[in-house]
């Protein structure tokens, strides 16, 4: 079983898909480790690390990839870059399949059987594989964070001899688990935090971290959410009322952050220009959801804009990769926790159960076809054209 940690594009991604912790637990369960020179740099790893932890460490990506059963990477590799890999290797990453049907068919034509982490149901044995969970986290730390860089003035209220420096007012957008981090991060740093969201269930965990919640609680309100734990899409007259109030309320924040995302759609969007200009001089958005089209009118994806009022609208990419580290340590624990179901630890060898659960959950490609049932007629089409 050999199984590779290939290196990504750093100039989009500094995070890595295995770690010297996880290269041992991978080597416990029989296998032979290869990995990319550079692979973990971004991370913090250099090659040194790889190899005292068992790994054999290669020149490039292509010499990683060579003969592999098993293949871990944070983005979807292309199919070229999978050259060399065996016939129907395990290709495991965050595969982004939504509107890449031309990719998802490149795969399914490269022979590889494909999995998207972010598919992983959300059940309680899947937890420890939850990579939207672990990357959401970090990236509403760092959201908050970033806010505090970009804000010209302290966080907590200060009583000074010199007198008394008021406490910032933190508004988040989106109660998932980023939005709830950035709730508790902005509270540990002295904030005045509200939140909205429009999953009822938000309400009671927003309020368990000492925020205030900020919704219309009406009948569709206490409707809006799927039985996966997402957001709903709302109606446009729930949207309308939501956004008066809203307005209302963002015109009195210091700091705004943005958290909503409906998997597979764009970006819902939920702050105007005409509430971004009625913020004072100095305040800030934090977009999490610009790399989808953003939450934020305005807001440039990989860009600090600052609007003609002197507001701050920040769209940084790949906010979890701003924490390459700690980010990097939490996804490759995800990959191993997945890879470890697919292995018989008797024969020490790859027997992946096919009909399980979490498999067919994430499964993209296999057999040189598109499989997933959500992508199948895009990825038919796709290899048609």
């Amino acid at each position: 079983m050999r199984l590779a940690i290939v290196k990504e594009d750093p100039s989009v991604e500094p995070r890595v898909g295995g770690t010297p912790d996880t290269v041992r637990r991978y080597i416990g369960l029989g296998a032979e480790v290869v990995v990319a020179s550079g692979a973990g740099l971004a991370s913090g790893i250099g090659d040194g690390e790889y190899e005292g932890a068992g790994a054999s460490v290669v020149g490039d990506g292509a010499a990683a990839v060579k003969d592999a059963d098993v293949v871990l990477a944070v983005r979807r590799p292309s199919a070229a870059a999978l050259k060399g890999a065996k016939p129907g290797a395990l290709v495991i990453a965050i595969m982004d399949p939504h509107g890449h049907e031309k990719e998802l068919a490149a795969l399914a034509k490269a022979g590889v059987s494909s999995f998207a982490m972010e598919l992983m149901p959300r059940i309680t044995r899947a937890q420890v594989m939850d990579v939207l969970s672990s990357q959401a986290n970090l990236a509403g730390y760092r959201a908050v964070v970033d806010a505090a860089a970009e804000f010209g003035r302290a966080f907590p209220m200060m009583m000074t001899a010199a007198g008394t420096v008021p406490a910032a007012r933190v508004f988040v957008m989106g109660a998932g688990v980023a939005g709830l981090q950035a709730v508790a991060t902005a509270r540990r740093l002295g904030a005045v935090v509200s939140a909205t969201d429009v999953r009822p269930a938000s309400k009671e965990q927003v309020e368990s971290l000492g925020a205030k919640f900020i919704a219309v609680e009406d009948e569709e309100f206490k409707q809006a959410e799927t039985a996966g734990g997402y957001a709903k899409q709302m109606s446009a007259e729930y949207q309308a009322k939501q956004a008066a109030l809203t307005a209302s309320h963002i015109a009195k924040q210091d700091i705004v952050i943005t958290t909503a995302l409906i998997p597979g759609r764009p970006a819902p969007k939920l702050v105007s220009a005409e509430m971004v200009a009625s913020m004072k001089p100095g305040s800030v958005l934090i977009d999490l959801a610009v790399e989808r089209g953003g939450n934020v009118e305005g807001a440039v994806a990989g860009e600090v804009v600052t609007t003609a009022n002197g507001v701050k609208i920040v769209g940084h990419l790949n906010v979890p990769g701003r924490l390459a580290a700690t980010a990097s340590q939490l996804y490759a624990k995800n990959l191993y926790a997945f890879v470890e179901t697919l292995v018989d630890k008797g024969t020490k060898s790859l027997a992946v159960k096919w009909d399980d659960e979490l498999v067919k959950a994430t499964l993209l490609t296999k057999d040189g076809a598109v499989v997933h049932p959500g992508f199948t007629a895009q990825g038919d089409a796709a290899s048609a054209a």
